[in-house]
């Protein structure tokens, strides 16, 4: 019944936003409409959840459509540049909906952890680590803050742009300049997606509910299966594997280390010159476990560094160098992967003291 009455107050708020709007609309244009019903789908997507907004945006588009686009009171759109506005509007309330559904779940299940942990503290009455704990948290919600605000900022200055555009006579993009704004939107849209789901992993990483589907597998095919993912980012790059021969089988979950070596790779590549050669190594270690090996050629990582590089949100940050776009999470993810199967994972010189090299290890497993 709850949540029948989430759908049913959002069609509710719509109609009466579209009642007011309707009868002030000489007084308003499109652009403050489609603002105005945004903020409600993020208001209802915030209270009730992704689904009821999803519903709430698709009875906005329409309204908006019908009521406030020529001709008025028709669901046709004459003029085709009216098409991309309302497309970029349900684009836009579609995405800001499920994604301030998503940061209320994240935060509801954060701060669950966080009492938890607290009363733990309390308990114990250790006071240095409850200080450490709200230090960490508040480290936590800047560095999510900043992954979070950023690509939100750069969809509302393109949608705000797009609107714009559609609405005023002295300023016109032209469809290649609409093309780019609304690929802008997409591809930020797939790293909000990213970074959410990051997240959620290494939550259940250091949860310890990460379950393991282990089954016998192939080294070879767990490297197969993590270049194909990176096969367009390896493109530019002189990739070569080498396999010891006879290599037994390796009782784990292949596609979460596939997921380790990919992380491992795309890192390699973000740090190396394109053209240059990323080396992908299997071979057995002390009988009873399978080292897996990624080098490159890039500027290498310093010794103080090298533990750092597991923590979540770091990244390697040289003066006056171009740093890497990325969470911060990749290798976090994998040392938690890594370590889940009973394994450690490393980072050593190149060859020739060149570039770095980063090596696991993973025990082959029970008969």
């Amino acid at each position: 019944m709850k949540k029948i009455k989430s759908y049913i107050i959002g069609f509710l708020g719509i109609s009466f936003l579209t009642i007011c709007l309707f009868f002030l609309q000489s007084h308003v244009n499109p652009i403050t409409v489609s603002l105005v019903f945004l903020l409600f789908i993020l208001l209802v997507a915030t209270i009730w959840g992704s689904k009821p907004a999803i519903s709430t945006s698709i009875f906005a588009v329409f309204c908006f459509n019908f009521f406030f686009l020529p001709p008025i009171g028709t669901l046709t759109i004459y003029d085709p540049q009216n098409w991309v506005a309302l497309l970029a509007f349900l684009i836009v309330s579609l995405t800001a909906g499920q994604l301030s559904a998503n940061s209320k779940q994240r935060a509801e299940e954060a701060e669950n952890l966080y009492r938890q942990l607290q009363i733990a503290f309390e308990q114990a009455s250790d006071t240095e680590a409850i200080r450490r704990s709200e230090k960490l948290k508040s480290s936590l919600l800047d560095a999510v803050t900043h992954d979070l605000r950023t690509p939100l900022t750069s969809i509302k200055a393109s949608i705000t742009t797009l609107l714009e555009s559609e609405n005023n006579k002295d300023f016109k993009l032209d469809d290649e300049n609409k093309l780019e704004f609304l690929s802008v939107i997409n591809e930020e849209t797939d790293r909000l997606n990213q970074f959410i789901e990051e997240m959620v992993e290494l939550a259940r990483i250091e949860a310890g509910e990460l379950k393991l589907q282990q089954t016998w597998c192939e080294a070879n095919e767990i490297v197969e299966n993590a270049l194909r993912r990176l096969e367009s980012v390896l493109s530019d790059y002189n990739v070569k594997k080498t396999f010891e021969k006879d290599l037994p089988l390796l009782r784990a979950d292949s596609k979460m280390l596939a997921e380790v070596l990919y992380n491992l790779l795309e890192n390699a590549a973000k740090y190396s010159s394109k053209q240059s050669t990323i080396l992908i190594s299997a071979k057995l270690y002390e009988k009873d476990s399978i080292e897996f090996s990624v080098l490159d050629e890039g500027r290498g990582i310093s010794l103080d560094l090298r533990r750092k590089v597991f923590d979540k949100f770091y990244r390697v940050i040289v003066e006056n160098e171009h740093t890497p776009s990325g969470t911060g999470l990749g290798l976090a993810i994998a040392k938690g992967i890594v370590e889940a199967h009973g394994g450690r994972i490393f980072i050593s010189d190149g060859l020739n003291n060149c570039g770095t090299k980063f090596t696991f290890v993973i025990p082959i497993g029970d008969e």
